[in-house]
């Protein structure tokens, strides 16, 4: 009876999820060039096995994904422990640290490209430094990466928060009468009974940093030597209409993000499932 009354909004719910995947599918076995639309089968997925441009936007949307997602973990870990701390003021303090995540991404996307912009220079006088950032493109993947840590590094400690939150305090007492240290109760209670919340935030993060397009399309638009998979497959949208190889893009996008996302769940599903053996045991 219960599967009976589910089915509905179950069935609402792939129709919302699923058309768009199978009619961008079916968009991308046909050659769009304004009104002119002709079957070609795979061959726009041919093109995407033999261009340099979306290897090169594979390259840069994994070194992003890594760097970004290992900064904002640390740093997020880093908020939660303060905003998880009895103190006065700790409501102004989450407060301020949650404040770059409401802001919207575009909006923070501009105004950290002003910032390492060399005319007025302000991270250049802040550092001392004389550096064209947004010029030479290692340099600029690190500006995107400083402006997405310090964007989203807040939602981690968020979720991370949520997860302290459920740690009994028996534990650190029992831990401290036993003479452990801060660092072992950090390693040795803290970080797995933490598992489940990390296993969150990462899977959260890595999945929408494999997304990103805001920060690269602001800081570079549609420069190779930047362009994320999703800028490069936004080129073929809007600068250069190919809407045929735009959704072939888009679509080993997707099937991209949803390998990884799997693969992710997958492997810390199984730690967790053998914790939970463990225990039962």
């Amino acid at each position: 009876m219960g599967r009976i009354f589910l089915a509905p909004s179950f069935a609402f719910m792939a129709v919302i999820a699923l058309f768009p995947v199978f009619y961008a599918i079916g968009m991308s076995l046909y050659s769009i060039r304004g009104f002119h639309q002709e079957f070609t089968g795979f061959d726009n997925y041919a093109r995407v096995l033999t261009d340099a441009g979306f290897f090169n936007a594979v390259g840069n949307t994994l070194v992003f994904t890594v760097a970004s997602v290992s900064l904002e973990f640390v740093v997020g870990m880093a908020f939660a422990l303060i905003m998880h701390q009895a103190f006065v003021g700790r409501g102004l303090t989450r407060a301020v640290i949650l404040v770059p995540w409401v802001i919207p991404t575009a909006v923070a996307a501009q105004v950290w490209r002003y910032m390492f912009d060399h005319n007025p220079g302000f991270v250049n006088s802040v550092l001392g430094t004389d550096v064209n950032w947004l010029r030479d493109p290692a340099w600029s993947m690190v500006g995107i990466i400083s402006a997405d840590v310090w964007k989203t590094a807040p939602f981690v400690a968020l979720l991370l928060l949520a997860g302290l939150q459920t740690i009994p305090k028996d534990y650190y007492e029992a831990a401290r009468v036993d003479g452990a240290t801060v660092v072992q109760r950090f390693w040795f209670i803290t970080l797995p009974l933490l598992r489940p919340a990390i296993v969150v935030a990462l899977l959260f993060r890595t999945v929408d940093a494999l997304r990103m397009f805001d920060f690269a399309y602001v800081f570079a638009g549609y420069s190779n030597s930047l362009a994320t998979l999703s800028v490069y497959a936004q080129r073929f949208l809007v600068a250069e209409p190919e809407l045929g190889y735009a959704n072939a893009l888009s679509t080993v996008t997707f099937v991209i993000v949803m390998i990884v996302g799997l693969a992710f769940i997958s492997r810390m599903g199984r730690h967790m499932v053998g914790d939970v053996a463990r225990k039962e045991k």
